[in-house]
């Protein structure tokens, strides 16, 4: 049993990480139409956004994949995808945008589920605490 706990564990935060990685790297390909996608949803500071976007979202799912200060990252991701779904999947009388934001809570709920039990074993944090000791 420990041996699947740690194999859910890992392969669990590889699969929320990868989505924000791929996301992060798209919009780097992306850039002009990103910005304009950020500011046709009316937020301020387009540029600004973009950039946070892509630190977060590039930065977070690398952290993520590795397990390095994992319950801290988890948390910002949450947030900010939280907050992704409320800025650009607002609109619930289209289904799919509907869908979107579903789909963004339900990401966010698994985010909750690492920052709450952890990276697992196979992780540097857990390499760290093992040091530590």
């Amino acid at each position: 049993m420990q041996n699947l706990d740690t194999a859910l564990a890992a392969s669990g935060r590889i699969l929320i990480a990868a989505l924000f990685l791929l996301s992060g790297v798209g919009k780097i390909a992306a850039p002009a139409m990103t910005q304009g996608y950020i500011a046709s949803s009316g937020l301020p500071a387009p540029l600004l956004a973009y950039l946070i976007a892509i630190i977060i979202e590039v930065g977070g799912g690398l952290l993520l994949i590795v397990g390095f200060q994992t319950r801290i990252v988890a948390l910002i991701l949450a947030v900010f995808t939280l907050a992704a779904a409320l800025a650009f999947h607002n609109k619930f009388a289209d289904t799919n945008q509907m869908i979107h934001f579903l789909k963004d809570v339900a990401i966010t709920g698994g985010l909750l589920q690492v920052a709450a039990f952890g990276p697992g074993s196979v992780s540097l944090d857990a390499r760290r605490l093992n040091l530590a000791h």
